[in-house]
Formats: C-alpha cells, structure tokens, sequence
C-alpha cells in the first residue's frame, strides 16, 4: 500500500470517528442535558482522558515509535519481539500501579481538576465514583497505545485508526440501552456513560489482540520481580524512558495552553468559552484528517529511513509530506477564512443556538484558520525529529511558542476578545511550524526537492480561484434564513462545497500539476 493511500485510509477512518464523536455528544445532550451531574461526568472523563494524551498517545508513542523502528531496521524481528515484551512488562507494572493509586486517590483528583463540584455535594460524590469506574480507561489505551505503534510500524494501519470509533459506538450504546437500564434499576442513568467509557477502553484493545498475533507480536508479559528487573535493564527500555521526558513536557505544555486560553475565555463575555469550543471542534477536522493522518503514517517510515541510514528516502518522505500539506492544508485555510459563517450556521444554528453565536463561533474559526496550515505542518515535521529520537528540540520549541502565544494574547485579546485567543493559537502554530522548518533545515535533515516554487504558484492562483468562489457563495446565501429548512441548507452547503473542491482540483489540473505523483509516492 502506498503512503497515499494509508494515508487516505487512515484518514476516513478519522473521520469516522468524528463524525460518531458528534453524534455521542449530541446524543448525551439530548438525553442528559446539563445538570450538576453531567458535569460530574465531564470532569471524571476529562482525567484519564487527560493521562491518555500525556501518556497514552502522547509522550509514548513519540519515544516508542522511533526505538521500535530503529531496532526493526538495525537488529532484525526477533530483537524487536524482545523490545516489545521487555516494554510490555514494565508497562503492566507501571499502570497497575497507576490505576491503583488513581482509583484511591480519585477524590482528591476531582478536587483538583474542579473543585467547584463542591458546590454540589451529589456531584462532587459522582464524579469521584465515575473516576474510580473509568480510571482503569488509562491502562487499557496504553497498552492501545503500544499494540498500534507496533502495527503501525508493521505498516497496518486500519486497526489503530479504526479503534477510537469503538470508544463512541460503546458510548451510543450506554446513552441508547445502558442509560434506561440503570434508571429502571434505580441508578442514576448518568453511569452508564462511566459503563460505557471503559467497556470502549476494553473493545479498543481487545480489536487489536488478533491483529497483533497475525504478526507474531502479542507480547509476553512478565509477571515476577526478577522479570521486571529484566525488562527495566532492558537498553531499549531505558531509550524509551529517556525519551519520554522532554516528551511529557512538550505534551503538558500544549496542555498548559489550553488550561491558560479556557481561563483567559471564562473571563470574557459569557458563552466565549462555547464558542472557542466549537470552533475548535470543526478546526479538528482538518488537522485530524490530515495532520493526524499523515503523522501515523510517515513517522515509522521516517525512523526507518533514519535507522538504515537513507538520507535521501528520509528527506523525499518529509518532502511528500510536506507538499500534500500545501497541496490540502491552504485551500482547507480558505475556506476556514472566507466560509466560515455558513459552515457553522449548518452545523450549529438550531435549537437556542442564535445568530449571535453563529458569528461570534465563526470569527473562533477564522482565527484558527490563519494558522491552519502551521497546525497540520507540526504534524508532518515534529516527526522528524522524533524518528530522529530528538525529542528536545520540538519542546523546547513549543515552550518558546507557549510564551509567544502569551504574549499574543496580551496584544490581540483586548481587540479581538475570544477571537484573539483563536488568532494567538493559529499565529503561534505558524512560527512553531516554521521553527521546526528551519531545524531541520540547518541540520540537513530535509533538502527541499526541485519544483517548489512552480507547486507553491499553481496552489496559491487555484487558491486565489477557490477564495473568489467561497466568497460569493458565502455573501449571495442567506445561510441564517433556512433554521426551519435544515435539509435545505445541508444541500446547498454540500453543493458549495463540491462545487469548491471541483473548481480547485480543476485549476491545478489546468495549471499543469500532476496530482499522480502524490499517489505514487
């Protein structure tokens, strides 16, 4: 399978998951509205699920991923199957551990993620005994976590990129059948979802068992002391370790800033935090369906190249990478920049949900699409670094650029309120993006492949087409006048944006691009 089409794979799959994400969100305002104890499930899903991306998805799979590939390529299949057992093993004992301390500790981790639950005694209460239910969540997409860097590197790619859709299929389960259960048993309904969040845990790593013994890599966990000892004097164990680190600390910044932007919003007009919200969640499909999806891809194949030693597969791959960033990412921006306010009226302009909102979430939008481009581009060209177990350098950047977007705020906030905030993030991206850029530049990690200058004209004049277009559809639609003839607006948008994708596709074509070279490649 060629990187395209994993990459293509990877991202319907993604998508998939989105979509079944808002269908779960939607489904669990329907039926369980806002109370003191859907908050109490919000905050006690928010803390594993906050472990996950500082752990989980995060800091592991940047250290694992490249130590895995490098020992494959450099030592061969039977010492990578020694790598995966010995990280296995401290793996288990480390997360049992975890959970254990988390499940006891559960109280005092609800205090400290929202001690406002206080307030209300039955919500404080829930939240601690949902925690307790869904903290074994964190054990289970690690061990995900570990099973999809191995397939990944193994090139199978539909697993893990199938798994998260399960986490919301057992969720819509919960809301549709365990929710009226519970009531009919006299438990409040709101459990369920705590049910529902860690039998998904449970589906994710189950659906990943077969695939990994289709490859001979189920790994063998030792259960003694002496194994343990064994695993932890591994040298691909301690590589991993050292890694994780400046990983943990390059994920909690980015966590950090989103903690700093929420407590900036709350003190705002009232409904800011909403509205960042979301805007950000229709900027995430863009950069999941093509950041998230091009980083799964090449970052095994990056640190292959990197272990064998071939400088010019390693450049050519962030060269594709690159250039399908370009080729999606800008006119996805134009969009994001001139057909903001339609995007979100259909999505969002129903119910209590004004016009009001639907301008102040679509200036959000505007503000994350200026710097769109540098969202998706981190996610090709952090990689880089990792597959070259580099792992400082793109924290060290992303500490610099925390302070840059601070200062933004400082400077755009006043002016443009929670906009401003979008606007810093977006902005900050670019800069991230770009000093990423240059590293890899100056360390002649990437030499930039003949043809950029044509490739970046004939997208900019498609693009220049494409912003033409949006606009007019955006200006000569009352997209606000349709809240009773939702159907009707959903096919207007549909055409608009076929129409878009028709009108850019075809002016590259003109222009003389081969869009075949991206399939080959």
């Amino acid at each position: 399978m060629s990187l395209f089409k994993s990459a293509s794979v990877v991202s319907l799959l993604t998508l998939a998951s989105r979509i079944t994400g808002l269908v779960r969100e939607l489904l669990m305002a329907a039926m369980f509205g806002a109370s003191a104890l859907t908050d109490a499930f919000n905050v006690a899903f928010r803390i594993p699920n906050l472990l996950r991306r500082l752990f989980a998805e995060g800091a592991f799979s940047q250290a694992f991923v490249p130590v895995l590939a490098g020992t494959r390529a450099q030592e061969g299949d039977e010492a990578t199957r020694q790598l995966v057992d010995q990280i296995a093993t401290v793996l288990a004992w480390v997360l049992l551990a975890v959970c254990l301390l988390g499940v006891l500790g559960a109280p005092l981790l609800v205090y400290a993620m929202a001690a406002g639950l206080k307030q209300s005694p039955e919500g404080f209460d829930a939240a601690v005994v949902m925690t307790r239910w869904m903290f074994p969540y964190i054990g289970f997409m690690s061990f995900v976590a570990l099973a999809a860097g191995v397939l990944n590197t193994w090139k199978r790619f539909v697993v893990p990129a199938a798994t998260p859709v399960l986490l919301n299929v057992a969720m819509i389960a919960a809301a549709l059948w365990g929710a009226p259960w519970f009531g009919r048993m006299g438990i409040s309904p709101i459990y369920a979802m705590a049910g529902g969040v860690l039998l998904g845990g449970a589906l994710q790593l189950g659906v990943q068992i077969p695939a990994l013994r289709r490859i001979g890599l189920w790994p063998r966990i030792g259960l003694s002391r002496a194994a343990l000892r064994a695993a932890w004097a591994h040298p691909g164990t301690r590589r991993v370790t050292t890694l994780m680190l400046p990983a943990l600390l390059g994920v909690s910044v980015a966590q950090l800033s989103l903690l700093i932007n929420t407590q900036i919003a709350s003190h705002l007009a009232v409904g800011s935090v909403s509205w960042l919200t979301y805007a950000d969640r229709l900027m995430e499909f863009p950069t999941a369906l093509l950041g998230v999806a091009l980083g799964v891809v090449l970052l095994p194949q990056l640190a292959a190249a990197q272990a064998s030693g071939d400088d010019a597969r390693y450049s050519a791959l962030l060269d594709w990478g690159l250039r399908l960033v370009v080729l999606l990412a800008v006119p996805c921006a134009v969009a994001l920049l001139t057909f903001a306010q339609p995007l979100v009226a259909v999505l969002y302009h129903y119910g209590r949900f004004g016009p009001g909102d639907v301008q102040q979430t679509a200036l959000a939008l505007m503000g994350y699409g200026a710097g769109l481009i540098g969202l998706i581009a981190i996610k090709v060209l952090a990689p880089g670094f990792y597959a070259r177990q580099d792992i400082r350098t793109p924290v060290k950047i992303a500490i610099g650029v925390l302070a840059l977007t601070q200062v933004l705020n400082v400077v755009l906030v006043p002016h443009l309120a929670h906009a401003g905030l979008a606007l810093a993030i977006g902005l900050g991206a670019l800069v991230n993006a770009l000093f990423l850029l240059v590293g890899l530049r100056r360390r002649g990690a990437y030499r930039p492949s003949p043809g950029w200058a044509k490739f970046g004209l004939q997208v900019l004049a498609a693009s220049a087409l494409l912003a033409i277009f949006l606009t007019w559809a955006g200006t000569h639609v009352a997209w606000l006048g349709f809240q009773g003839a939702a159907l009707t607006r959903v096919g207007l948008l549909a055409l608009c944006v076929l129409g878009a994708a028709a009108l850019y596709f075809g002016a590259l074509v003109l222009s003389g691009l081969n869009l075949r070279q991206f399939v080959r490649q």
